[in-house]
Parts: structure tokens; C-alpha cells; sequence
């Protein structure tokens, strides 16, 4: 499955560009995540690449196919869970992915059986005859995600599909998404660093509506300044070390990041005054902070994304 933008831009009311010539082609079975600060333009390029909203200028093709030329084709393609999107109320879970998949031209028998086969691979066919307005919030996302899958496209959009999730709910999530994306891509879009980084095959960095850099979390790590970290347990520490940044989080530790030959340069030192450490490769929020900077750190909850 692929996915393709040349010199892709969007802006609002003639004054805010929420993405700005963004190019990139990623070719992929699996999750492709991808993650910016609020306003960095994530839900704006979910809205253009799923014919949602047209872009200013540019281009677009998901699976060959141009996503203004071609958006009549490409909507048989694609299936869609927008941030907002929730269950009707008064609509059971099986009449939530019935409706769903007769809307998409299924017919009422199949609509069936699809329903239930993808309420039981989310864990909830105990619950497909409960009114929706009864089931969490968590119960709900996996609704709406089961909408989705029921419908078999090979190419899925998830617009933080785990905002408001409490952490148990959300790693359930993580779980249901890696045995789902056999055979499909699935475009995620997040907050949650953490969860971009257990799930994606590959990771766009947005910023300010531009591209910062698209790989791996191996081939992101193996392009930043300090690919490693250093913490450091203790209150008495005295580090000395050209070419590293140290950071103290607390009264006990310190974070210290570097190449491998920096931080294994101050390993005798920690030895030799039995103080506690561990050594670490740089997490994606290590590298996303290296791109971007720490404001807002990209792990917030946004009211609104453009």
C-alpha cells in the first residue's frame, strides 16, 4: 500500500497554512504513525489523503489513486475513524457496524455476520445487543474501530484513536491495532509517543506543517545527535564530559544524553563511585524533542489540530 504527497499545502481563510509543500512517499503493510505538536497539520493531511478536504495546491495519491481526481474510486479504498467520531446512542454495537456496512452497499446478511465476526476480534460480542450510550469510552473507540475493520478496506485512518483512553484501555487498543494490521495500512495519527513508537512500522515527524523526517524508530534514532541515554540514580553527581547534554529531572536523577562512546566514557566514573545507572537507546520522545524542541512536547491532548 502506498501513500504519496508532492508539495502538498493547505491553508485556512487565506492567512494559517496548516501544511506547507509537504512531500513524502512511504510504501506499507502495517501501521504508519504520525506524530507533531497541536496545530502541526496531522488532521489536516488525514482530511486531504481520505477526500475529505481538498487540498490549496499539491498532490496526493493513496494506493495510486489521486485523492481529488480519483476521490470517488479511492473512497471504496479507504475507511475512516475521525477523532470525534462516536456511536449513536441508541444504536446497539451490532446496528452501529450493520448500518455501517450496509451504508457501504453490503448486503443485510452479510452486514451480519461481518458485524459480529469484527465485535468478537475487539472483545465485544457480549455487548453487541447493550445500547451504546451504556458502554465506556474505551468501549466505544473499540466500536468505532470494529466499524472499520468489519468493512475489510485495505486502508484505514485513525485519527487518535486512544485520546481519552485511560493507559489500560489504550495498551488494549495497542494490542487490537498489531493483530490488525496484517495485509492493511493503517495510518494513526497520536499524541501519545509512547504509542506511536510500540505501533509504527514507520513514523512521520510533522512540524509546522512540514516534514522533519520519516523513517523507522531505527533510521529516526540513527539520524539524531544523541542516539543514547544515560540515567543516572543519585543526588551527588558530578559529570564532566564535553559534547553530551545533561538534564536533571530530579533531586535523584539525572539524564545525560550522548553517542555510545560519550556515555561509555562516564561508565568507570559510575563504577568506580558505585552510583546506580542505566544506559538506554533515545525513545521516540527523546528523538522527537531532538527535532522539534520540548514545547508542548507533543504528548498533549489537543482540542483542535488543523
Amino acid at each position: 500500500m502506498r501513500i504519496a504527497t508532492l508539495g502538498l499545502t493547505k491553508i485556512y481563510d487565506k492567512k494559517y497554512q496548516a501544511l506547507d509543500q509537504l512531500t513524502f512517499n512511504v510504501d506499507l503493510n502495517g501501521i504508519f504513525s504520525v506524530i507533531g505538536r497541536n496545530g502541526a497539520g496531522k488532521t489536516t493531511l488525514i482530511r486531504i489523503l481520505s477526500t475529505e478536504l481538498l487540498p490549496t495546491s499539491g498532490t496526493a495519491f493513496v494506493n495510486n489513486l489521486d485523492v481529488v481526481k480519483d476521490a470517488t474510486a479511492l473512497r471504496n479504498e479507504i475507511a475512516v475513524v475521525p477523532q470525534e467520531a462516536r456511536p449513536l446512542p441508541w444504536l446497539t454495537p451490532l446496528q452501529t457496524v450493520r448500518s455501517y456496512l450496509m451504508w457501504r452497499g453490503y448486503s443485510y446478511r452479510e452486514s451480519k455476520e461481518r458485524s459480529k465476526d469484527a465485535l468478537r476480534s475487539l472483545g465485544l460480542e457480549n455487548l453487541e445487543k447493550v445500547k451504546s450510550r451504556k458502554l465506556s469510552g474505551g468501549q466505544k473507540r473499540k466500536l468505532m474501530v470494529a466499524t472499520v475493520i468489519a468493512s475489510e478496506a485495505p486502508i484505514i485512518f485513525l485519527d487518535e484513536p486512544t485520546t481519552g483512553l485511560d493507559y489500560v484501555s489504550r495498551k488494549e487498543m495497542w494490542e487490537i491495532l498489531s493483530r490488525l494490521k496484517k495485509d492493511r495500512l493503517i495510518i494513526l495519527t497520536t499524541h501519545y509517543l509512547e504509542e506511536a513508537e510500540i505501533l509504527g512500522d514507520r513514523i512521520m515527524i510533522l512540524d509546522k506543517g512540514k516534514l522533519a523526517d520519516i523513517g523507522s524508530i531505527d533510521e529516526l534514532r540513527s539520524k539524531i545527535k544523541f542516539p543514547y541515554v544515560l540515567r543516572i540514580m543519585s543526588d551527588n553527581v558530578d559529570i564532566n564530559e564535553d559534547g553530551v547534554e545533561i538534564k536533571r529531572v530530579s533531586n535523584r536523577q539525572t539524564l545525560v544524553y550522548g553517542t555510545a562512546s560519550k556515555i561509555y566514557n562516564l561508565v568507570p566514573y559510575l563504577v568506580t563511585n558505585r552510583i546506580k545507572f542505566t544506559v538506554e537507546q533515545a525513545s521516540l520522545g527523546n528523538i522527537f524533542e531532538q527535532y522539534v524542541g520540548e514545547e508542548d512536547g507533543g504528548d498533549k491532548n489537543e482540542k483542535e489540530d488543523w
